[in-house]
């Protein structure tokens, strides 16, 4: 019995993922499970699956094709009434959803798989590691600092037992060198985050709210196909008007500023955190901007430079977003365009809608750097 319920439960599995699978593009676009995130897993709503069952007629209603009727009247029970029509009634419905728990790595798999995304290249130490030193056995020899006094007081008392020497009225334990025993350890090697990824948005008083949920959607899938080609992954994020800043998560997707827009303070932010905090070397660097590409006058030259002597040495891709907006100028990826031409570090991608979202993840990390 119990090996039927795990095969009944692998093969529910199975036929989950592949509504999972079937919808992957509606789930990708319209961020349904963004909400449901946990740590390591998604919810995902789902239709419910209804087991096939027979329904019986009643006896002596006759045979197949036999009653009253005419060609074309819709088929259904005695008593039925069409589709809509009624008041309230107690029967069950039809159209419930379910949930179902599927792990991140599992479900960036499937992007993977439906948007044939190449596993990404890293440079440099792709996979830092430090050795952490873990106290798991015990030796003969080592430093009084580390002698473990519990096994050297047994072994004491041991010996003085089996040669005679212990006394219970004089109860005094004395180890000597043989009896002493000391803590161990072995050099295990323990994973170490080893790339960022740095987003960076404009949020001036153009970018609404229906922008900024695109962004969102879009950093989830970024997210989780990059946690699954590292073993860890560090994230940051700036926002900018005419001024940037770096700030939390929730600040990023929730502050709506007002006023004029220069992308080179957002770049100089940027390009200060790698400075200061992720060597080039030590590091594997991705960084998503996302903006409605609306720039102030003669602030293009400056962000050019950032861009060009900073930025895209240090980074293993650059990745520029433009989200339509009705108020944003899009001029920006344009003059990207034409200031850069075919960078193979640099990836470019206009965002209409949520419809946009599937394009411009395979665009992004279609490179697979």
């Amino acid at each position: 019995m119990v090996l039927d319920i795990e095969r009944d439960q692998r093969r529910f599995k199975q036929i989950v993922r592949g509504r999972i699978r079937e919808n992957l593009r509606k789930y990708i676009t319209h961020g349904e499970m963004i909400g449901r995130r946990g740590k390591d897993a998604v919810s995902i709503p789902l239709p419910q699956l209804d087991i096939p069952r027979f329904r019986f007629g009643k006896n002596g209603s006759g045979g197949v094709g036999q009653g009253d009727g005419e060609v074309g009247d819709p088929v259904g029970k005695p008593g039925d009434d069409p589709a809509g029509s009624g008041g309230a009634g107690s029967e069950p419905g039809s159209g419930h959803l379910i949930e179902v728990e599927v792990n991140l790595d599992e479900l960036a798999e499937m992007l993977g798989d439906e948007l044939e995304l190449p596993h990404v290249e890293p440079k440099g130490t792709a996979s830092i590691s430090a050795e952490k030193a873990k106290y798991n056995s015990v030796r003969q020899t080592g430093p009084e600092s580390l002698r473990h006094f519990k096994r050297t007081y047994l072994n004491a008392l041991r010996r003085q037992i089996s040669t005679g020497n212990y006394l219970p009225d004089d109860p005094r334990v004395v180890p000597i060198k043989s009896d002493k025993q000391y803590r161990s350890w072995n050099d295990v090697p323990r994973p170490e985050v080893n790339a960022v990824v740095i987003y960076l948005m404009d949020v001036s008083g153009s970018m609404t709210d229906d922008q900024k949920q695109i962004v969102r959607t879009e950093a989830f899938w970024i997210d989780a196909w990059l946690g699954k080609q590292y073993k860890g992954i560090e994230k940051r994020y700036i926002i900018h008007d005419a001024v940037a800043k770096e700030v939390d998560e929730h600040t990023f997707y929730h502050t709506r500023e007002s006023g004029g827009t220069r992308i080179s303070s957002a770049y100089k932010v940027c390009a200060q955190l790698i400075d200061s905090t992720f060597p080039v070397s030590d590091w594997n660097i991705y960084c998503f901007q996302f903006s409605d590409g609306d720039n102030w006058g003669d602030d293009n030259r400056q962000a050019f430079e950032l861009l060009n002597e900073k930025l895209l040495p240090a980074a293993n891709l650059f990745c520029y977003g433009q989200v339509e907006s009705p108020y944003g100028s899009g001029d920006f990826i344009e003059a990207l365009r034409k200031q850069f031409g075919e960078n193979d570090k640099l990836a470019l991608s206009e965002i209409a809608d949520k419809e946009g979202i599937y394009d411009s993840i395979k665009l992004f990390l279609g490179k697979g750097k």
